[in-house]
């Protein structure tokens, strides 16, 4: 979570841990328990905006304590960050709060924009609890804008890190079926994006961060094994994913086609529209 936007950059982390924090150079780790208020509840005084990207990772094994702290680390730490904006003197200006593609419908067949239903299931569920948790910041005069991420590639870690092995192997190749979409976007456009709505005091709402080409898990194989000029030819079938990850494995077998539409509309512009440029940036093959 970042504090401030000012012309100087001036920004804050709030952690658990602020003596073991490694930050760059002027940056202040302030720290706090995610749990309950406290003097860190000052930080928030007099900033210009509040980034609330907290949560605890989707992609492991659901089960009922895991889905425990997948709630509490998304739901119940907005909360708390919405109950400090209420009591301090001077809040915000503008609140940019994580939320999640899986808020949609998960099926082959939906195309969703800003404007679609949520769906239903246990991700469904999490997003429309996680963004009705920082709603009660507009009463407060905060500029509320609702990231939906969609999968984040960047260099290093994430989704596109344990993608890599097998390709690298010569056993890569689809998830599943292959027909469900891979909603993707860049990691230098998660940032993009979010100084983009920074700077939009016009702005607030939803809004998909999402590329504005997704692609199937077919298309993404063939697309990472050219990047890598390896094979893409071996499947990962269905039962062997649901063994490893149980219930979480149908995010991936049944992605949706999540389009960011008010992005666009706003006139935001993507640096990587394209899965291949996207994946030539992050692996040096430009």
């Amino acid at each position: 979570m970042l504090r401030a936007w000012a012309p100087q950059h001036s920004l804050a982390v709030l952690t658990r841990n602020p003596d073991k924090a490694h930050l760059p150079e002027g940056v202040q780790a302030v720290g706090w328990d995610a749990r309950t208020l406290g003097e860190w509840t000052h930080s928030l005084e007099n900033a210009d905006a509040l980034i609330n990207l907290a949560g605890e990772p989707i992609a492991q094994r659901w089960t009922p304590e895991v889905k425990r702290r997948l709630w509490d680390s998304r739901v119940k730490t907005t909360e708390l960050l919405a109950q400090a904006i209420q009591r301090i003197a001077t809040p915000p200006r503008v609140m940019l709060q994580a939320s999640a593609i899986g808020i949609y419908d998960q099926s082959p067949d939906t195309v969703a924009d800003e404007d679609s239903p949520a769906g239903a299931g246990f991700l469904a569920d999490l997003g429309k609890a996680w963004e009705a948790a920082a709603a009660s910041v507009q009463e407060r005069g905060v500029r509320l804008c609702w990231m939906r991420i969609g999968v984040v590639l960047g260099a290093g870690g994430g989704a596109l890190e344990r993608m890599l092995t097998p390709f690298k192997l010569g056993v890569g190749g689809p998830i599943g079926s292959g027909k469900q979409w891979l909603s993707w976007i860049h990691l230098d456009d998660v940032v993009g994006a979010a100084a983009f709505l920074l700077e939009r005091e016009d702005l607030s709402g939803a809004f998909n961060f999402t590329a504005p080409n997704p692609v199937t898990m077919q298309e993404f194989a063939k697309t990472l094994g050219r990047v890598l000029l390896r094979p893409a030819l071996l499947r990962v079938p269905a039962f062997a994913l649901r063994w490893m990850l149980g219930e979480a494995a149908e995010f991936l077998l049944q992605g949706s086609r999540v389009l960011p539409k008010r992005l666009q509309d706003a006139g935001y512009p993507f640096r990587y529209p394209t899965l291949e440029t996207a994946l030539r940036s992050l692996l040096g093959s430009e």
